[in-house]
Order: structure tokens, then C-alpha cells, then sequence
């Protein structure tokens, strides 16, 4: 015969086990209606997009050493840096299709970042360093273009080639956004001397260098 110590004792234990068990039913029961509640409430409509616009691409051809405008629509930001590169991102994509007229691996991945400084003039001191944050005064803009390190490991090595991806891409931020009047290049956020051991990377360059040349070559 069970003692009568023992019988009270299971008797708590089992009182305590069933209460337990009704309490973690009821919190998963909760849980449950939370996690319903919350994907009602979730919005159903995809998030807006920026709007597709006309981007003018100057797109380099190997065939002739041209470069050739080009008039793309694809979705444009309002602000000016993500703007600049968007087109770049565009104009890389471009290059990396199969049919490409100047074929360069990386597409628009390879375009990390575009900073709008305002532009020094010519042959005065560089500014120390590139801030995201900067104010952007009224006037011409120098554009910092910060390329990876993949996309210059890939690049077809050539003085021909890699001058003509440097000029397209000032062409093709000048065209979009007129004010950009020089371009300086970094590659993962750091100066690079050339871009695949010939284009110079540490010099600035003027968008004037960059001028569509439809019709230059027969």
C-alpha cells in the first residue's frame, strides 16, 4: 500500500504537470494569433520603385575605338549619386552582355559607390579625402567613381580598351548629369595607379575628353 505522504505528493505533481500543460497551450495559442495578426497587417503592395527614365549610355566599340551614344530606359533614383550609378551600373551591364562591342566582365556589381564633390579647379590642391555627407554646392562636380578590385582584376589589359572603359564612363556621367565635369577613379576605396596596367588612374579626368565620336571613323 502507498503511503499516504507519497499519494499527496503524486497528487501535487500531477495537479502541477497539468497546469503547466495548459499553460504552455494557452502561450502557444497567443503566439499563434501574433503571427497571424502580423502577416495580416503586412503590406501587400510591392514597394514603389524609381520610375523608368531615358539614360544616355556613350558605349565603347573595339571594332573602331569609338564611342557611341546609346539611349537605355531604365529606372532612375532622384538622388544624384545613386543616379550616377545606376547608368554606370547600366552602361557596365553593357559590357558584360555576349554581344558586347567592348566585352568587360563585372556588369553593375562593379561599381560600388559614386560620390558628387564639388569640382576644384584645375591644377588646385585635391581634396583630402571623399565623405558621402558632403554638401553638394551649385556649380560643376567632380565624380568619384569607386570601382572593386574584381572589376580591375578582370579587365582585358590594353592602352586601347582601357581607355576607352575610363572615357565611357565620364561620357556617360556627363550625359546623364551635366554638371559632372571631372571624373577621379579609386578601386575598392583606395587610389590605384592604372586600371589594368596601362589607363592612368591617378589623374583627373575632364568629361570634355570624352565627346561622343559617331562618324570619327569610316
Amino acid at each position: 500500500m502507498i503511503p499516504r505522504h507519497q499519494q499527496l505528493l503524486f497528487g501535487i505533481l500531477l495537479v502541477t504537470s497539468l497546469l503547466m500543460g495548459a499553460t504552455l497551450l494557452h502561450l502557444r495559442e497567443r503566439a499563434h494569433q501574433r503571427l497571424i495578426a502580423g502577416q495580416d497587417s503586412a503590406p501587400t503592395s510591392a514597394p514603389e520603385v524609381a520610375p523608368a527614365e531615358e539614360a544616355t549610355l556613350l558605349v565603347a566599340n573595339d571594332s573602331d575605338g569609338s564611342l557611341l551614344t546609346q539611349a537605355r530606359s531604365l529606372p532612375l533614383p532622384s538622388d544624384p549619386g545613386a543616379r550616377a550609378r545606376a547608368v554606370l551600373g547600366k552602361l557596365l551591364d553593357v559590357y558584360a552582355a555576349p554581344d558586347a562591342t567592348h566585352p568587360v566582365p563585372g556588369g553593375a556589381a562593379s561599381v560600388l559607390q559614386v560620390f558628387l564633390l564639388p569640382a576644384p579647379e584645375i591644377g588646385a590642391a585635391k581634396p583630402a579625402g571623399v565623405s558621402s555627407s558632403e554638401q553638394i554646392e551649385p556649380g560643376p562636380q567632380l565624380a568619384v567613381v569607386n570601382l572593386t578590385g574584381a572589376f580591375a582584376a578582370g579587365h582585358p589589359s590594353g592602352i586601347e580598351t582601357e581607355t576607352l572603359t575610363v572615357l565611357s564612363i565620364c561620357g556617360t556621367l556627363h550625359a546623364n548629369l551635366p554638371r559632372v565635369t571631372q571624373v577621379r577613379f579609386l578601386v575598392d576605396g583606395q587610389p590605384r595607379t592604372t586600371l589594368a596596367g596601362h589607363a592612368d588612374l591617378t589623374r583627373t579626368y575632364l568629361a570634355a575628353d570624352a565627346l561622343p565620336t559617331e562618324g570619327a571613323h569610316p
